[in-house]
């Protein structure tokens, strides 16, 4: 593949993601990496986002190293318990029990690398949810609504969130999966300002 100037490469084929990057205004380009990502239930949510979305960079970085490459990571804690992307529909049930009439952490890692000039950016971002209390009805209705295996938590924020989420803090971009704000400040210290 070859890319054209800015350079500018999306390591991740969510699209929400491409959508929360295109409000930037940049023109980019998205090559998803073909990484295993780090996704134990009991690990620190912190450190694997930001492991992840820094294996995603570096793995498309390393391809093209012209290019600024972003990688992020997203997931949901709550307890002691990291909820990344549910398995199955049974999967996403049970978080969404489990999330019930709780408040949990959205936790996003963002990783810019540019191995042309060794550029190196990371950064976390974390947001707070909390939910209504509900029941199983609201949840197969919920389900019923919304596509949510490919979303951590198993439910997506900017999606019939009148059924399920009573408030937010923090970045709702965050919650959706890319924090726009700090992205955008990432990008001004690569020096693709806007």
């Amino acid at each position: 593949m070859i890319l054209t100037p800015p350079h500018l490469v999306l390591a991740s084929a969510s699209p929400r993601r491409r959508e929360l990057l295109a409000q930037l205004g940049h023109v980019f380009t998205v090559i998803p990496a073909d990484v295993v990502e780090h996704e134990a239930a009991d690990a620190d949510p912190r450190e694997m986002v930001r492991h992840n979305a820094a294996l995603k960079a570096d793995w498309v970085a390393a391809r093209h190293a012209d290019a600024t490459v972003i990688g992020a990571d997203t997931t949901v804690f709550v307890g002691q318990t990291v909820l990344n992307k549910p398995r199955d529909a049974a999967d996403a049930r049970a978080m969404l029990r489990m999330l019930s009439g709780t408040t949990h952490t959205v936790f996003t890692g963002l990783a810019v690398r540019r191995l042309k000039d060794g550029l190196k950016l990371d950064q976390g971002v974390a947001s707070e949810v909390t939910f209504k209390a509900f029941d199983d009805a609201t949840i197969e209705l919920y389900l019923s609504r919304v596509h949510t295996l490919d979303k951590a938590g198993g439910y997506a924020i900017q999606e019939h969130s009148e059924l399920i989420v009573a408030s937010f803090t923090g970045s709702l971009t965050n919650i959706v999966g890319l924090p726009v704000e700090e992205m955008k400040q990432l990008l001004t210290q690569a020096g693709l300002g806007r």
